[in-house]
């Protein structure tokens, strides 16, 4: 048996969202990017509208979406993004937002993400961390299959790009505890898990409707100083300042960080390739789960590609969604 080597691509931890799309025409893609009234969300879409993408900008509060919106078309020569709203962590909108969508979906980009300091949980009493970055981002995409593969079909493939993060090697998925109902509650762990789960969605996701054209992959962005970091606590903060003093870890920019997340969504290499995790606008590499994490800036743990996992998860989710 061989092992095969991760796909890599011209780009680099470098490189910009701006320069993926260089010479890109996406005229006729109709994209969906959560989290997009912010950091990370909103650089992912101003460059696919500046490459001529149809962008709904999916966010909690329209009124900032409305600004983004404005900003983007100034910096497109009046290509402006739709805004729509969307609260992850609020199923009633997630279904809201589905049954409003109409025609064909290209391009979903599950970019939002929340880090909170303590337990929150949502009114079903879910830990939000979980609840919104990867249980919102489930019934988001699982609601709009039918239109991402009528995408898939107008177009060559439909991609789905699901945003992850280093965190993802602090924990796996605790199916005895999901909702840290007993277990003592820590932010870091929280958020790692939700982060695992994001990369476990995309290697279900491919494997379930990849015969609909449909691929998905989950990417780290890298380290990027964004609202997202308000809510880290000390430890948290301290942690990334002797990794980045150690030489392990270089904050990215916002243009940087985007790159990872184009890379997956219009790069040749990832077509139809799904089920993946890239680093630094790379298929990552495997790192196993006993490793210790300070050895491994980057890759993937083992335990966010098991594809047995991976399965579970998915039935579980579903299981959760269809609560009353």
């Amino acid at each position: 048996m061989t092992t095969r080597e991760p796909l890599s691509t011209p780009f680099t931890a470098s490189s910009t969202a701006a320069e993926v799309l260089r010479g890109v025409d996406l005229t006729g893609v109709r994209a969906i990017v959560t989290g997009a009234s912010s950091g990370l969300g909103i650089e992912t879409a101003r460059v696919l509208t500046a490459a001529g993408a149809q962008v709904t900008l999916a966010v909690r509060d329209t009124r900032a979406g409305d600004a983004v919106a404005e900003a983007i078309a100034k910096s497109t020569g009046g290509i402006r993004p739709r805004v729509a709203r969307l609260d992850l962590a609020d199923r009633t909108t997630v279904k809201r937002f589905v049954d409003a969508w109409s025609g064909p979906l290209h391009l979903l980009i599950n970019n939002a993400g929340v880090v909170t300091g303590g337990l929150e949980r949502t009114h079903e009493g879910w830990e939000l961390q979980f609840a919104t970055n990867h249980l919102g981002h489930f019934a988001l995409a699982t609601g709009l299959h039918d239109a991402l593969a009528r995408g898939a079909a107008d177009r060559d493939g439909a991609r789905i790009v699901s945003v992850s993060s280093t965190a993802h090697m602090r924990s796996g998925i605790d199916f005895g505890d999901l909702h840290f109902e007993r277990r003592g509650y820590d932010p870091q762990i929280a958020y790692a898990q939700s982060k695992t789960a994001n990369s476990l969605f995309a290697v279900e996701a491919t494997r379930l409707w990849a015969s609909d054209g449909i691929t998905a992959n989950a990417v780290n962005p890298g380290g990027v100083a964004t609202g997202l970091q308000r809510n880290f606590t000390a430890r948290q903060r301290e942690s990334l300042d002797a990794a980045e003093a150690a030489g392990v870890f270089t904050y990215k920019t916002v243009e940087q960080g985007a790159a990872t997340s184009i890379v997956a969504a219009v790069a040749p290499e990832f077509a139809h390739f799904g089920g993946h995790y890239l680093d630094d606008a790379q298929e990552a590499y495997t790192v196993p789960n006993g490793a210790d994490l300070a050895q491994h800036p980057h890759g993937v743990k083992e335990w966010a590609l098991d594809p047995a996992t991976a399965e579970r998860l998915w039935t579980v989710s579903t299981d959760l969604l269809r609560r009353p």
